[in-house]
C-alpha cells in the first residue's frame, strides 16, 4: 500500500520535504557531480565540526549588513520622498540613482578597501546594495495612493503635507516593506562580496574564500546555508510585517489615476543634460574628497583618455568591445527568462495560491543565498559553460521581480474584482481585464529593479565560473593592477544598465499613458 504523506504533513510543506529526502539520496550515493552536492547530514555534521568558526564570521557579516542595511534604507525611503514632492530632484538624480545601484561591487571592494579603513567598505557596500530597491519601492508606493482620499483631505483644508501624511505615506507602507524584503538579503550579499573582494580576516566572504581551494564541498555548502539563513530569516521578518499591514493600507476600489507626471517645459532638455552629467561629477567630486591617489581612481576624464587617447587606447577597446559580446546577449537573455518566470509566478499565486505557497520556501532559498557562495557550488553541478551563467542571472533577476509584480497585484482592492466575478468571469478573464492592468506601475517597477540586477548576476558568474565577458576582465584588470581597466569596465556597466532602465521607463509612460493612468497637471 503507497504512503500518503499528505496525511502527515500540510501540502506547503511536502515539496520541501520531498527536495530535502531527493538531496539526502542525490548527495548520499554521490549521484551529483561526483560528489559536488553533499547529502544534507553531511553538510550538517561539517557545520557542526566547524562550529567554532562561524561565531566570530557570522558576528562580522550580521554587523556589516545590519549598518548598511538601516543606513541604505533611511537614506532610500528620504530620497524617495524628496523625488516624488520634487520631480525636478527626481529628474537631476535619475542617474547618479541608478549608477549606484548599477556599479559593480566586484569593481569598487578592493577600492573602498584601499581607501577606508575597517568595517566601513562592507557597510558602504551593504548600503548601496538596499539603496535603490527601497527607493525605488518608496516612489512607486508614493504614486500609487488614492486620489480621492487625497481630495477629501483637501476639501477639509488639508495641504501637501496632510497628504503625504495621511494619504500616500500610510499607502505606501507595504510597498516600502516590500523593498525592504529585498533589501535584507541584497545587504547580505553586500557585505560578503566586500567580504569576498576586500580581503579581511572575519567575515562569511572571507570563510568562503579561504575555503575554495581546499576540495571540500560540503564545507562551501555549510556555508552558503549558513549565508542563506541569515538572509532568509532578515527577507521573512519583513515578510511578516508586510502581510500584517497590508489590509489596514489598500484602498477599497481602484486608484482613478497614478500620480501626476509634472511637464518640465523648456527646461527638460537642461534637465535631461544636467542629469547625465550628475554622475560623472559625483564620480569626480567623491575622489577629491576622499583623496584617492591618481594611480588608484580614475577620474571620468582619466577614462576617456584610457579608452581612446592613450597608446594603449585601441588594444584596451579590443578587449572591452570583446567582453561586451560576451556579456550583453545573456544579460539580455538572463533578464527576459527571469522576468517571465516571475510573471508566472506572480500569476499563478493569484490563481493557484497553494503552488505559490509549495514553491516560495524553494524560491526563497535561490534568492537568499549570497551570490559568492552560491556560484561555486554551481559550477560543481553545472561545469563553466554558459548554463551556469543563465542559471545564477534568471536566480538574481526573478525574485525581486516577483516580489514586486505580487505587491501590485496584491494591492488590488477586492472590490474592484467583484464586478467582473458578478458577470460570471473566470479567474483569468478577471486577472487579464482589472488586476494585470491595474498592477501595471508595479510590473514596470520589476522590470527597472530587473536591468542591473541581471547584468551584476552575469558578471559574477563570469568572474568566479566561466573566464569569459566584463566580469573575467575585470577579475583579470585586478590581477594586473590595470586599474585603468577597472574603472572602464564600471562606467561601462553603469552606462548599460542606465541604458536598459531608461528604455523601460520610456516604454513604460508610453503604454501607461495610452491606458491614461499617466495625468498631466
Amino acid at each position: 500500500m503507497a504512503l500518503d504523506l499528505s496525511r502527515w504533513l500540510p501540502p506547503v510543506l511536502l515539496p520541501p520535504v520531498l527536495l530535502l529526502a531527493a538531496w539526502e539520496v542525490l548527495g548520499r550515493f554521490d549521484l551529483v557531480a561526483s560528489g559536488a552536492l553533499p547529502a544534507l547530514s553531511e553538510i550538517l555534521i561539517r557545520l557542526w565540526v566547524d562550529r567554532a568558526d562561524y561565531p566570530a564570521h557570522v558576528t562580522a557579516t550580521l554587523l556589516a549588513s545590519g549598518a548598511g542595511f538601516v543606513i541604505g534604507n533611511l537614506l532610500a525611503v528620504l530620497a524617495g520622498l524628496v523625488f516624488v514632492m520634487s520631480p525636478v530632484a527626481e529628474r537631476l538624480s535619475r542617474g547618479v540613482n541608478i549608477a549606484i545601484f548599477a556599479l559593480p561591487p566586484i569593481a569598487i571592494a578592493p577600492i573602498l578597501t584601499l581607501t577606508l579603513e575597517g568595517m566601513t567598505p562592507r557597510i558602504v557596500l551593504a548600503a548601496l546594495g538596499v539603496y535603490f530597491v527601497t527607493m525605488q519601492a518608496t516612489v512607486t508606493g508614493l504614486t500609487q495612493y488614492d486620489t480621492r482620499a487625497a481630495d477629501v483631505v483637501r476639501a477639509y483644508g488639508g495641504g501637501r503635507g496632510a497628504v503625504l501624511r495621511l494619504v500616500r505615506l500610510r499607502g505606501a507602507v507595504p510597498a516600502i516593506l516590500s523593498g525592504f524584503r529585498v533589501a535584507a538579503p541584497n545587504a547580505v550579499l553586500g557585505a560578503i562580496l566586500a567580504e569576498f573582494g576586500g580581503g579581511g580576516r572575519f567575515g562569511l566572504g572571507a570563510y568562503l574564500l579561504g575555503s575554495l581551494g581546499r576540495g571540500e564541498p560540503d564545507r562551501l555548502w555549510g556555508i552558503g546555508l549558513v549565508a542563506t539563513i541569515i538572509a532568509g530569516l532578515s527577507y521573512a521578518v519583513f515578510a511578516l510585517i508586510s502581510r500584517r499591514m497590508l489590509g489596514a493600507s489598500i484602498s477599497l476600489s481602484l486608484n482613478p489615476a497614478a500620480a501626476p507626471q509634472v511637464p518640465m517645459g523648456a527646461a527638460s532638455p537642461l534637465l535631461g543634460l544636467g542629469a547625465i552629467l550628475m554622475p560623472f561629477a559625483v564620480w569626480w567630486a567623491l575622489l577629491w574628497a576622499m583623496q584617492v591617489p591618481d594611480m588608484l581612481g580614475k577620474t571620468p576624464w582619466a577614462v576617456v583618455d584610457y579608452l581612446f587617447l592613450a597608446d594603449t587606447a585601441p588594444a584596451a577597446r579590443a578587449k572591452l568591445l570583446a567582453a561586451l559580446a560576451e556579456t550583453l546577449p545573456i544579460t539580455l537573455a538572463g533578464m527576459a527568462a527571469g522576468l517571465a518566470f516571475a510573471f508566472a509566478l506572480a500569476v499563478a499565486g493569484r490563481l493557484t495560491p497553494a503552488f505559490t505557497r509549495a514553491f516560495l520556501p524553494i524560491a526563497l532559498v535561490t534568492q537568499t543565498m549570497p551570490l559568492v557562495a552560491l556560484t561555486p557550488l554551481l559550477v560543481l553541478l553545472l561545469g563553466r559553460g554558459t548554463a551556469v551563467t543563465l542559471w545564477i542571472t534568471i536566480s538574481v533577476t526573478f525574485f525581486p521581480a516577483y516580489v514586486m509584480i505580487a505587491q501590485g497585484i496584491a494591492q488590488v482592492p477586492r472590490a474592484a474584482l467583484e464586478l467582473p466575478r458578478a458577470y460570471g468571469a473566470t479567474g483569468w478573464r478577471e486577472l487579464r481585464l482589472v488586476t494585470l492592468p491595474a498592477s501595471l506601475p508595479w510590473l514596470f517597477a520589476a522590470v527597472k529593479l530587473t536591468a542591473p540586477r541581471a547584468l551584476l548576476g552575469v558578471m559574477i558568474a563570469e568572474w568566479l565560473a566561466t573566464g569569459r565577458g566584463l566580469g573575467n576582465l575585470l577579475n583579470q584588470s585586478r590581477g594586473y593592477l590595470d586599474f585603468g581597466m577597472i574603472w572602464t569596465v564600471a562606467a561601462v556597466s553603469v552606462i548599460l544598465s542606465v541604458a536598459l532602465y531608461l528604455v523601460a521607463q520610456g516604454i513604460e509612460r508610453t503604454v501607461l499613458r495610452r491606458m491614461g493612468m499617466i495625468r498631466q497637471n
